[in-house]
């Protein structure tokens, strides 16, 4: 169990909406191509756990809830939350969904589609995440 001020993984990213709303769209990444490969989900671990403090060991009982949650989330709701992050933030979401993107050396219509229209929603240039590496 990961322990962040006391909490489980799960009961910080249910507590917490933002987290909860780049987690959704990294797990939307994932799944744009229609195929989950092994080094996408491996990227998503390794984002996990360098961005957000989400043990691996936790990760199954993260994605079980973003799953449910998920369906309940609105365009909406999603918006209001991307809105409110900061520039860096936002850089670094769109970083990591490229990120993901890449992991399995394979750029899919459906993921190209996702970026751009993320990139747009987060207000991103293609050129910042180009520009400097992770």
């Amino acid at each position: 169990m990961s322990v962040f001020n006391g909490q489980t993984a799960v009961e910080r990213v249910a507590e917490d909406p933002v987290l909860t709303a780049e987690l959704l769209l990294l797990f939307r990444m994932i799944l744009a191509d229609g195929e989950i490969s092994e080094a996408e989900l491996d990227t998503l671990r390794r984002i996990c756990k360098e961005s957000f403090g989400i043990d691996e060991a936790d990760l199954d009982d993260v994605v079980d809830y973003l799953r449910t949650y998920g369906y309940e989330t609105t365009i909406a709701q999603s918006l209001a939350v991307f809105r409110r992050l900061d520039h860096d933030r936002k850089q670094l979401l769109a970083r990591n969904m490229v990120a993901i993107a890449k992991a399995d050396r394979a750029l899919g219509k459906q993921e190209v589609q996702l970026l751009a229209r993320a990139l747009k929603l987060l207000e991103i240039e293609p050129s910042e995440i180009l520009s400097t590496p992770r």
